[in-house]
């Protein structure tokens, strides 16, 4: 089943119900980094182990991302201010009970790298926003894992 969800801005991010913030310290430049992120969108799938497929859409004004297991997301891209942010929102998905989603990935330049911070900002029925509370540890293991598998492929210039 397919649903839209609220179009939601960059304010959301601040003002969500849920909020789940991660951060990690990579030694690649912020520069570095917002490519991978924003740029090069089809290669999230070579080091975010959830993502089986991603896709830009309309010249990388969106996005098509296919999660693991099945979940679907069709995104509009908010902001890709480089090398600072790069944020979206999620426009329509087939994961259940979602009102609004926007996650932001905010990039500071720190001591030789980059500090990563991601940002899972979140609205749903009480018992959605409870599951998402509970899966926080498994999102932050997945940002680990990303940004470690990220730093690997920068490293050799990926």
């Amino acid at each position: 089943m397919v649903r839209r969800l609220r179009a939601e801005g960059l304010d959301f991010v601040g003002a969500a119900p849920v909020r789940l913030v991660f951060t990690r310290e990579l030694a690649a430049p912020p520069e570095r980094v917002f490519h991978a992120l924003a740029s090069d969108v089809s290669g999230w799938a070579d080091w975010f182990p959830a993502v089986a497929s991603a896709e830009p859409l309309d010249e990388g004004a969106g996005r098509d991302v296919r999660l693991r297991g099945g979940t679907r997301f069709r995104e509009t891209v908010l902001a890709a201010k480089e090398p600072e942010v790069y944020a979206y929102r999620v426009d329509v998905t087939n994961a259940p009970g979602l009102r609004a989603l926007v996650e932001e990935w905010r990039l500071t330049p720190g001591g030789a790298g980059t500090r990563v911070r991601w940002t899972f900002a979140a609205d749903g029925p009480a018992l959605v926003r409870g599951v998402l509370r509970l899966a926080s540890p498994g999102l932050g293991r997945s940002f680990r894992d990303a940004m470690t598998r990220l730093e690997r492929r920068l490293a050799t210039g990926a």
